[in-house]
């Protein structure tokens, strides 16, 4: 920087406002520089700024496992929202095992990042006094809430409502759900459960249990089997809500095997609108939760608490938009893909934890 200064007859000061992007600089004088900059192949050494700075630069990103499509997505739209602000993302997968997650909270891995986007599974409620973190630290999902930090979720209770009144709507009657999760106390699969029975509640539809399939990890594996087991008991069926797509992709998958037509005899609507969705045959009807927005927020949270921009203002808790994506699952061969946004005054919303 020193010799870039020289050679084009500046302050080093002035050298630096031109790299770091001060807009109050005269034209001449940012040509001078950006010449000599040009002219020596001068770059800037980014460790040594952040070494200065007390910062690395990176964020860390924790997720249950890669091999789940949502969460594959979501560390790319995380990836993506951290770049645009000149970050990188470290990512580690907790494979939603207790002690892992603890480890993550335990700051081992600190003088690796500036802060934390983090998606705990195994912990829940009686966890929340080990969030009291000394890192900046930005939450997703549903097991943790009431947690020292940032808290970006999506509207899963009246998302999975609108899923279910949608099949209702097409004159579905005995609609099933796959994904249950029996015993939960919070989380994606209580949240979704109780969404799909308010809709059932409001429709005047007795909630069935022998309607309910419970799934382990939601994978497309355990969509099939849960799917099965329906089938096999010999339950009426003739709809499908999928607690999220990789259930609902195994389900369509055991469909077709049984030669069930979709969505003729069974429609079939999943939740997260994964990429692989919109190229399943049928194409999958599913719920939009806001994904990128979710990312967004996360990063746009978590860069403010690093810059300490936040510090005086209580933690935030936001809630993303959500759409309803209308494919072939439930309206049929040859219909146009339509993202129905059902969110209204239920959408984004931000509050004070």
């Amino acid at each position: 920087m020193h010799d870039v200064a020289e050679l084009a007859g500046v302050s080093i000061k002035t050298v630096s406002n031109v790299v770091n992007g001060y807009p109050h600089i005269r034209p001449i004088t940012r040509a001078k520089v950006e010449d000599a900059i040009a002219e020596l192949g001068y770059q800037v050494n980014i460790s040594a700024r952040n070494l200065r700075q007390g910062r690395t630069g990176m964020i860390g990103l924790a997720v249950p496992e890669l091999s789940l499509p949502y969460f594959a997505e979501l560390a790319d739209s995380v990836i993506r929202a951290a770049e645009a602000v000149g970050l990188t993302v470290l990512i580690e997968q907790t494979g939603a095992v207790r002690a892992r997650e603890l480890e993550v909270l335990s700051g081992q891995r600190r003088h690796l990042t500036d802060g934390l986007v983090f998606s705990p599974l195994s912990l829940g409620p009686e966890d929340t006094a080990s969030f009291a973190v000394d890192f900046p630290m930005v939450l997703l999902g549903e097991r943790v809430f009431g947690a020292p930090a940032d808290h970006v979720t999506m509207n899963n209770v009246e998302a999975a409502r609108a899923a279910t009144q949608h099949l209702i709507d097409l004159g579905r009657r005995r609609i099933a759900v796959i994904g249950a999760h029996e015993g939960e106390e919070m989380g994606s699969a209580t949240l979704r459960v109780r969404g799909y029975q308010q809709a059932l509640a409001a429709a005047g539809l007795q909630v069935d249990p022998a309607l309910i399939g419970e799934a382990g990890l939601w994978h497309r594996s355990t969509g099939a089997e849960a799917m099965r087991r329906m089938l096999d008991s010999g339950v009426e069926v003739d709809a499908v809500f999928a607690l999220n797509d990789a259930l609902a992709l195994g389900a369509l998958h055991v469909l077709h095997a049984r030669r069930v037509a979709v969505p003729e005899q069974i429609a079939v609507i999943g939740f997260d609108d994964i990429d692989d969705g919109a190229y399943s045959s049928p194409t999958l009807s599913t719920v939009s939760p806001g994904r990128e927005e979710i990312a967004r927020t996360a990063v746009d949270l978590l860069v403010a608490r690093i810059a300490g921009a936040n510090d005086a203002l209580p933690y935030q808790q936001v809630v993303s938009d959500y759409s309803i994506v209308v494919r072939e699952s439930t309206a049929g061969a040859g219909s146009t893909t339509l993202a129905v946004d059902l969110a209204g005054s239920a959408g984004s919303r931000t509050g004070a934890l």
